[in-house]
């Protein structure tokens, strides 16, 4: 049975600066303190975290959500893409964000963790030096 999980985390920023750090390699890079090579293109492939990810824009609505396939070099040759889907929603004070995973390989249950340490962690920390 596949794996899917949905977290929520909210930013002091708009969701505009979210958008534009996801889909924009040097942005991505800075955020997360690893290698992104990144596009705002529907239909793109992207990479991130030096390599260890890689998927395609599937779609994307301008600051408002991103739908993209997402793979792990932990993924076998075999398995499926997973789906992922960040959602952007303008709150009183900033943006929250909601990331939606399916589809990840049966017993693969450590990107949850890894979406907090490795995303929202040094989000906050770019983010909050953003201004």
């Amino acid at each position: 049975m596949k794996e899917s999980l949905e977290l929520r985390h909210d930013f002091k920023v708009k969701p505009s600066v979210i958008y534009d750090a996801w889909l924009n390699s040097k942005q991505h890079t800075k955020m997360t303190g690893e290698l992104a090579k990144c596009s705002n293109e529907i239909g793109d492939n992207y990479t991130a975290w030096d390599g260890y990810i890689e998927g395609k824009n599937i779609d994307l609505k301008a600051n408002k959500e991103i739908i993209q396939s997402w793979r792990t070099s932990e993924f076998n040759k075999n398995d499926e893409d997973s789906k992922l889907i960040i959602r952007l929603k303008e709150i009183e004070n900033g943006t929250e964000l909601t990331l939606i995973h399916n589809n990840i390989p049966e017993g693969q249950t450590q990107y949850r963790k890894g979406w907090v340490d490795h995303y929202f962690t040094p989000m906050e920390n770019y983010f909050d030096n953003l201004k």
